[in-house]
């Protein structure tokens, strides 16, 4: 009998293999499909479900279900003997069904249906493994993308100026307007939370929480992507404003901040997150400069290797028993041959190694940056980037692929998840092709970019002299980690990615909830209490007492009245 996972595996594959078909239909006949579907009709209102299918939203939505079904057979295997099995699958299904809404909408309220429900499951899946961890990153994540619903909310109650909420009829004709340009400021706000730019960047390595089939689904395809996705059919609105300054800015820094951290880290999984955030800050930071088509490209690509190395990842965690630290692998390629080379191969598809996935659309980026008019601060930041991720990619496979072992001396890592294997091995092979069969199709006529010849070789310069420096570096754990004590405060600003976790928690909530207790202390239970309610009630008392008193008629205290009023009307007459 089959199991849960292996028929959603065989459903979703079918799925995406009839999306890609019709999306290759769409493209080579320049098609577009707007479906209005009548949901309820009163009187002159009426409810209608828009949704638009294009070459672009097609063929995003059978990567995603190619994506999704390798997790969920990869997770048939991963979660084996977990108590809660379909539950689990069922939360990755509304993920995938969730993203695909917002795919597919034209339409401001279904893709806030969509947004919110990546929102909504990305947090039941977090706090999946249910320890305080789980519980403070899946807050985290959840608070995070409330900040982007909320700006998609105002975008929706602003889009009421226009009497309709199907954005694509107003893009091009009211591109000028304030009322757009106030949208556009609110889209951009919501794509930067989604997609983790700074300064919501911290919630993307808390989320790792999860478990890691759920982690190679969020960072290859889904959740982080939503943003790019949502930024490239709104692109039109903000091309050649201060916002896609602004937004080029926010984007480059989150590339080189999350290049610079991943070299500070020491868990598997953070470090391929800091790599997902790297490249995210390259999609959105080439989407503000107006190429929408060619930040697509390195969505898919990137979709492909990234699902791939997570789930190498999750492999190799699994053979060692949960242990994430790079320090306590190495020498696991005598041990996991297969594994490893999967991951070998995602890694330098990552780097951009000529003819892999990520050559085609990275390189393709970096020389239209060299192409494009820009400031020497984005250029060099971009180069020194795309130097960090070879560094980092490096140092990662020095640190677990090569030397001696550093795991337990009795330890049982071998190749022979034979599940886990089949899903990435369906990954593998778009890995190595991906890049070259989109460039083929998404880029009919070839794209000619005339450079110099050293700033033609300068990507790949930049990525040799990276990957020597990550080598080279880290060979010397020894002396590296004693840098790393000397320079305490570097150390700690670097590989907490700037703070920002520290901004995002304690910032946020401890001092505001340190002044209320203050304030609190020193002015509703302080001098306030004592000068207001308490004090009236105090002197209050004492004086009704000594009216009750005065009142209770007593002999001695009339003859102390008739005495003091004797002496009072006495000295009146002398007066």
């Amino acid at each position: 009998m089959l199991s849960i996972c292996l028929i959603f595996f065989y459903i979703l594959l079918i799925i995406s293999l009839t999306l890609f078909y019709f999306s290759m239909f769409f493209m080579f006949n320049d098609l577009v499909l707007f479906i209005e579907w009548d949901l309820v009709s009163l009187n002159s209102s009426s409810l209608v479900m828009t949704i638009l299918l294009d070459w672009m939203s097609l063929l995003f939505m059978s990567f995603v279900l190619f994506i999704s079904c390798m997790v969920i057979l990869y997770s048939d295997e991963y979660m084996y003997g977990d108590l809660y099995m379909n539950r689990f699958i069922m939360l990755v299904l509304m993920f995938v069904l969730s993203m695909m809404l917002l795919i597919i909408s034209p339409n401001l309220i279904s893709i806030l249906l969509g947004w919110d429900g990546l929102g909504l499951v990305s947090y039941c899946l977090v706090i999946y493994y249910q320890n305080v961890k789980s519980y403070n990153a899946g807050m985290l994540t959840a608070l995070s993308n409330r900040i982007g619903d909320v700006a998609l909310l105002m975008a929706i109650a602003w889009m009421l100026n226009y009497g309709s909420w199907n954005y694509v009829f107003y893009l091009e004709s009211m591109k000028g307007h304030f009322e757009m340009q106030f949208i556009s400021w609110m889209i951009v706000l919501a794509a930067m939370t989604k997609s983790a730019q700074i300064p919501f960047s911290s919630w993307l390595p808390a989320a790792m929480a999860a478990p890691t089939p759920v982690s190679a689904l969020v960072h290859s395809s889904t959740l982080v992507t939503a943003g790019v996705y949502l930024l490239i059919r709104f692109n039109n609105l903000f091309i050649n404003t201060n916002l896609s300054k602004l937004l080029l800015l926010f984007s480059v820094l989150t590339m080189f901040m999350a290049g610079l951290g991943a070299n500070f880290e020491y868990d598997l999984k953070k470090i391929i997150a800091l790599s997902t955030l790297s490249q995210l800050g390259l999609m959105m930071s080439i989407l503000s400069l107006g190429y929408p088509n060619l930040a697509f490209f390195h969505l898919l690509t990137h979709a492909l290797f990234k699902a791939l190395l997570f789930m190498c990842a999750g492999s190799i965690i699994h053979n060692m028993k949960n242990n994430q630290d790079i320090r306590g692998m190495g020498a696991i390629t005598l041990s996991m041959p297969l594994t490893t080379s999967c991951m070998n191969v995602a890694n330098l598809a990552l780097c951009g190694m000529p003819f892999l996935a990520g050559f085609y659309s990275k390189d393709l980026i970096l020389e239209m940056i060299s192409l494009d008019f820009l400031n020497i601060l984005i250029y060099f930041l971009y180069f020194l980037s795309t130097g960090l991720t070879v560094c980092y990619t490096f140092r990662l496979i020095y640190f677990s692929m090569s030397g001696l072992s550093n795991s337990m001396s009795l330890n049982s890592i071998s190749d022979e998840y034979y599940i886990m294997l089949k899903g990435m091995m369906g990954l593998l092979f778009l890995a190595i092709m991906g890049g070259s069969m989109l460039s083929w199709l998404i880029m009919v006529t070839p794209m000619m970019i005339c450079l110099p010849f050293y700033m033609k070789m300068m990507a790949l310069l930049v990525s040799i002299i990276g990957g020597y420096m990550g080598y080279e570096i880290f060979k010397y754990k020894l002396s590296w980690e004693l840098f790393l004590l000397k320079n305490y405060f570097l150390s700690n600003f670097i590989g907490s990615m700037w703070f920002m976790p520290y901004l995002s928690t304690v910032g946020m909530n401890y001092y505001i909830l340190n002044m209320s207790y203050k304030i609190i202390k020193t002015i509703d239970q302080g001098w306030n209490e004592y000068f207001g309610g308490q004090s009236i009630f105090y002197y209050s008392k004492n004086i009704s007492l000594l009216n009750q008193m005065i009142q209770n008629n007593d002999l001695k205290v009339h003859f102390y009245l008739f005495v003091i009023f004797i002496i009072l009307i006495l000295m009146l007459m002398l007066i």
